[in-house]
């Protein structure tokens, strides 16, 4: 089968190409960095199949990061049958600097001329084949977003894949290309593939090139003792790439035509607004919390006041009674959450329960279905729109471009403080999941920012925890009647980034200490999502958090019915506190009482510690264990309070009533979850990731003791609201001793 390898500049619309080609669902960033590795999918839709081989998004093939050593390294040692280079069409002359580069590999090569209908709306016309003529290699314009020209681009592809093609280089007119030549011709005569490109790389002293021809290495330096150039010196990589951006301002930009070239862009008239250097980042907060008003709110736009506490048309419906009004209108999710769960699931696990509980089983094992597997299953599966929607909203915002804006912004602010804007990269992908996160984190080139930045990723709350904030948050608002479920699961969020990135200042000011890598990135246009990308995200994300919920929750559910219902003798017990989970969960309850959820709760705390441990396997295990527990409730003391148990809300709500627990323990123990370990997936990807042993025993050690002192702190301030001055005079006191020490270490007054 032949191999086709996708070669572009991040942002050029690569992994869109990628899966328009493939159907992959390989998802669809709009900020550098987002394919870390190569992706492989197969294009079907021409006379033979052909592998297609997404490789990560390169400005250039100097080895200055992970991601141009990989694709490099691919292109050079896997030799691909075609490399297809995707181009920008609204940024051409700088995506042409890499298409110079793999000129220089004997390898076919077809240019995809990107986002071609972004040029056209914009009045300007970029002429194909006049700058295939130029170029020298067949020049295709496509929209990868539209579908558009890409049957075309496959076929060109196919016919040049059977030709033989030498490199070639635009530097012939510079003052370097006779030494280049020379160079080229040593390594010819030594049998070196693509000498061309090998022999340019080591007249700009590339250091793997360097390593690789140390004895060529001396012909360069006898050159460059005699030569010197009047503005760069004798700085050969910097004249290399002068003569690359002369040429092709002298010979390709001339096939762009555009209509008002001073007119500014739409994208730059937003972004006056959208990354203003005073309003950026609270208009980037009001964003995030209409993203969580329309996901959680149950007074969508404020209604609730005017329309008045018994407002509901559907209040005679048997089935749609409080579904989407009560008391106000509810928010988009919190309708589809109600339909989902009032309707769809309760017909689905009620009439599975129903079935069982005629079938004749015995009591065990109608309890081990019932109670252990379909408590827990429902629980945690009430949760899946939810997450879904706000997955919806958060692909929206990378991939219309704004997601980019924000590292930007956050590195303007913070580089002053020893952190760059290519960290909060990877971090922001941690809505998403922390473990393609962890892995992204090798587009930092310096170990000790990467260390920090992989220890603060799980903070960024992921999908498998948005069930934890919502059962718990509409608990509060349903038992205790306190606030928004709205404003407290984005609260939440909003604690999570912020003890992200003071953990990160901290770690950068102490013991992560390092110079600040320049961050260069390029803000893509905006423009709207193509619909079949969210889908295929979306779809994505089903079938894992599906997957999960059947395998790893659901193997946890049956442990926890089990470990519930059986004592010590193995026998199954009347009362739930004589249980082998209640002794367990009894011995570590004191742990958790600094926390608000210890030991001054009643004898039926401990489910809370119990909780918080189960999660350490899976974050929807905490709310799958709720479930669990809440559907045992019958086989508990009579002096209980009856909740009627359905999901994952109520179950939160009949543990409330029955341990005494405050709202700010709450809170805590939402913190609590959000910051501690986190799953085993993102523990395993962590110690892959992590530079030694010592740093991944740190970084466990730096997930617990941060947990656990934000959660204190949040049971503590919320419980008695003087000590947040307490905290404060605390924190100005360590945070003016690390200043003060910083300077004495660097010689300053202080």
């Amino acid at each position: 089968m032949k191999r086709f390898a996708l070669a572009g500049n991040p942002n050029s619309g690569k992994t869109t190409l990628f899966n328009a080609l493939t159907g992959s669902t390989a998802h669809v960033g709009n900020w550098p960095g987002v394919t870390v590795d190569k992706r492989e999918g197969v294009y079907k839709k021409g006379g033979e199949p052909v592998s297609i081989v997404d490789l990560p998004g390169i400005y250039s093939l100097s080895p200055y990061t992970p991601e141009e050593v990989i694709s490099r390294n691919y292109i050079l040692d896997e030799r691909p049958d075609l490399v297809i280079n995707i181009v920008d069409a609204t940024n051409l002359e700088r995506n042409l600097y890499l298409t110079t580069q793999i000129m220089e590999i004997d390898v076919p090569m077809v240019i995809a001329l990107n986002m071609i209908d972004a040029v056209e709306k914009a009045g300007d016309k970029i002429d194909a084949a006049t700058l295939e003529k130029k170029i020298g290699v067949p020049v295709v314009a496509i929209s990868a977003l539209k579908g558009e020209g890409i049957d075309k681009l496959m076929q060109r592809a196919a016919d040049e894949c059977a030709k033989e093609r030498k490199g070639s280089t635009v530097l012939k007119g510079t003052a370097l290309f006779h030494l280049i030549n020379d160079v080229r011709i040593s390594l010819e005569g030594k049998g070196v593939k693509a000498p061309l490109f090998h022999a340019v790389k080591l007249v700009e002293l590339d250091e793997i090139e360097v390593k690789m021809h140390a004895d060529c290495v001396k012909m360069v330096e006898e050159f460059k003792a005699t030569f010197s150039d009047d503005t760069f010196g004798t700085d050969f990589e910097a004249l290399v790439a002068d003569g690359r951006y002369r040429y092709i301002s002298e010979n390709f930009t001339p096939a762009l035509e555009k209509k008002n070239r001073d007119k500014e862009s739409a994208s730059d008239r937003a972004d006056r607004v959208l990354t203003h250097k005073i309003w950026g980042i609270p208009i980037f907060l009001v964003i995030l919390f209409a993203i969580f008003h329309l996901t959680f709110s149950e007074n969508f736009l404020f209604l609730g006041a005017a329309l008045g506490e018994d407002f509901d048309p559907l209040a005679g419906s048997e089935h749609w009674a409080g579904v989407l009004f009560g008391g106000g209108i509810y928010s988009p999710g919190v309708m589809i959450f109600n339909i989902w769960n009032d309707i769809i699931l309760d017909f689905v696990f009620g009439g599975l329960s129903d079935l069982i509980a005629g079938a004749g089983l015995s009591g065990w094992a109608t309890g081990l279905i019932c109670d252990g597997i379909f408590g827990g299953l429902s629980a945690v599966l009430s949760f899946l729109p939810q997450i879904l929607i706000l997955f919806l909203f958060f692909s929206i915002l990378e991939d219309s471009g704004y997601m980019a804006r924000i590292a930007f912004i956050l590195d303007r602010i913070f580089r002053r403080f020893g952190l760059s804007g290519r960290a909060f990269m990877p971090m922001i992908m941690g809505f998403g999941c922390s473990v393609p996160a962890m892995i992204n984190t090798r587009t930092l080139a310096d170990d000790k920012e990467r260390t920090a930045t992989v220890r603060v990723i799980p903070f960024f709350s992921c999908g498998a925890k948005l069930p934890i904030l919502t059962a718990i948050a509409g608990a509060i608002v349903g038992q205790a009647g306190v606030g928004n479920a709205d404003l407290i699961t984005y609260s939440m969020y909003l604690l999570g980034i912020i003890v992200a990135i003071a953990s990160v200042l901290i770690m950068r000011n102490t013991t992560m200490k390092g110079d600040v890598p320049p961050f260069i990135m390029e803000l893509p246009a905006y423009h709207a999502p193509k619909f079949t990308g969210l889908m295929i995200h979306l779809w994505d994300k089903t079938k894992h958090f599906v997957k999960k919920a059947f395998t790893i929750i659901l193997a946890s559910t049956i442990v926890i019915w089990f470990l519930t219902n059986f004592g010590w003798d193995w026998r199954m017990v009347d009362e739930m506190d004589k249980s082998i989970l209640a002794s367990l969960g009894q011995f570590i309850q004191p742990l958790f009482t600094p926390l608000g959820f210890g030991s001054q709760l009643s004898k039926w705390g401990w489910v809370f510690a119990v909780a918080a441990i189960t999660g350490l396997i899976a974050k929807e295990d905490v709310v799958g264990t709720f479930g669990t527990l809440a559907a045992c409730l019958p086989i508990m003391l009579d002096t209980l309070v009856d909740v009627e148990v359905d999901g994952g809300v109520s179950a939160v709500t009949a543990m409330i009533a029955n341990t005494g627990i405050t709202v700010p323990a709450l809170i805590a123990f939402i913190a609590f979850n959000m910051l501690t370990i986190p799953c085993f997936a993102a523990v395993a990807t962590a110690k892959a990731e992590l530079p030694s042993k010592k740093a991944f025993n740190m970084t466990i050690l730096f997930w617990i003791v941060t947990s656990y002192v934000v959660a204190a702190m949040v049971y503590v301030i919320g419980s008695w609201w003087w000590t947040a001055f307490l905290f404060a005079a605390a924190a100005v006191i360590a945070g003016s001793f690390i200043v003060m020490h910083n300077k004495l270490l660097k010689g300053e007054k202080v």
